[in-house]
C-alpha cells in the first residue's frame, strides 16, 4: 500500500520506520531538517510531490494542535479514494470534521509515546481503534497494532474521549499539583525522585496537547473527584484519625490491586 505520513516528528518517524519495509511510504514535512534522519521512504517538502505519489492512506502525525489544518492543506492533493487517518490523543471535533470531508477515514490512538514507552517492546501498551471509521482502514491498523503486540480496544469517538479523560487527565492533574507545590530537595527520597522523573516527562509534552486533554468535556468530573478525595484525606490528617487512615489505605490498596490485576 502507498502510505503518506504527515509530519516527521517522534511519532511520525516511528510510523515511517514501522511501515517502510512492508509498504511504499512517503513523508511530507515542511521542515527539511526533520527529514535528515528518515530512511527507506520518499521525502516530500512540496505538496505537488504528494499529488504525484498518489497515496492510498494518509496518516496525520503532526502535533494535535495542527491535525485539522494539516488535513485541510493536504486533502486537495490526495486522490478521492485515499483514506484519511489520525493518531491524535485528543479527538475533539474530528468526527464532525471527517463527516464534513465526505471521505473515508480511520481514527486510532496509540496509547503510548516516546517519552515513557519502550518503542521496541510494546506488549504492555494499548491502542484504541475508533469503530466508526472505514472498515478496511480499521483492518489495516488492527493488523499493524497486532503485529506490535499491542492490546487493542475498539471504542466510539465518545467512548474514546471518556477513556482519555480518565487515563490522561488524572495523572496529568496529579503531576501538575505535585509540580506546583514541590521545592528543591538536597537529599530527595526515592519516591520523590520517581515523581520528579514523571513530572519532567509529562511537562515535556506539547502545551496544546496538555490543554486539550484538560479541556476535554469529560475531564471536569475526574478532576472534581480528585478534589473530593483530597478533602477527605485532609480531614483524616487534621483529625489524626488512625482508623480513618487505615480504612483509606485499605481502599486505595484495593483500587491499585484491582487495576494491576486487570492489566496482567
Amino acid at each position: 500500500m502507498k502510505v503518506l505520513i504527515l509530519g516527521a516528528g517522534k511519532m511520525g518517524s516511528f510510523f515511517i520506520d514501522l511501515l517502510s519495509f512492508d509498504h511504499e511510504v512517503g513523508v511530507f514535512e515542511k521542515d527539511p531538517k526533520r527529514l535528515r534522519f528518515t530512511y527507506n521512504c520518499q521525502r516530500f517538502t512540496d505538496l505537488e510531490e504528494v499529488r504525484a505519489f498518489k497515496p492510498e492512506l494518509c496518516i496525520n502525525a503532526v502535533t494535535v494542535k495542527y491535525t485539522i489544518s494539516a488535513f485541510n492543506e493536504v486533502i486537495p492533493y490526495l486522490p478521492q479514494e485515499c483514506i484519511l487517518s489520525d493518531i491524535a490523543s485528543v479527538k475533539t471535533g474530528l468526527h464532525e470534521y471527517y463527516k464534513g470531508t465526505g471521505r473515508r477515514f480511520v481514527s486510532t490512538h496509540p496509547m503510548f509515546g516516546p517519552t515513557f514507552a519502550n518503542l521496541n517492546q510494546l506488549s504492555e501498551e494499548n491502542a484504541i481503534i475508533i469503530n466508526e471509521g472505514d472498515y478496511m482502514g480499521r483492518c489495516f491498523f488492527k493488523d499493524l497494532y497486532s503485529k506490535l503486540g499491542l492490546n487493542i480496544y475498539e471504542y466510539s469517538f465518545e467512548e474514546h474521549d471518556k477513556t482519555v479523560a480518565y487515563s490522561l487527565s488524572i495523572p496529568f492533574v496529579s503531576t501538575f499539583v505535585f509540580s506546583a507545590v514541590m521545592k528543591h530537595q538536597d537529599a530527595p527520597g526515592t519516591t520523590f525522585k520517581r515523581h520528579l522523573r514523571i513530572a519532567k516527562g509529562v511537562l515535556n509534552e506539547d502545551d496544546y496537547l496538555l490543554q486539550e486533554v484538560l479541556f476535554n468535556p469529560y475531564t471536569h468530573d475526574q478532576v472534581d473527584q480528585i478534589r473530593r478525595e483530597l478533602k477527605d484525606l485532609l480531614a483524616i490528617i487534621d483529625n489524626k484519625d488512625a482508623a480513618g487512615m487505615k480504612a483509606y489505605l485499605t481502599k486505595i490498596r484495593s483500587n491499585v490491586k484491582r487495576d494491576v490485576e486487570a492489566l496482567k
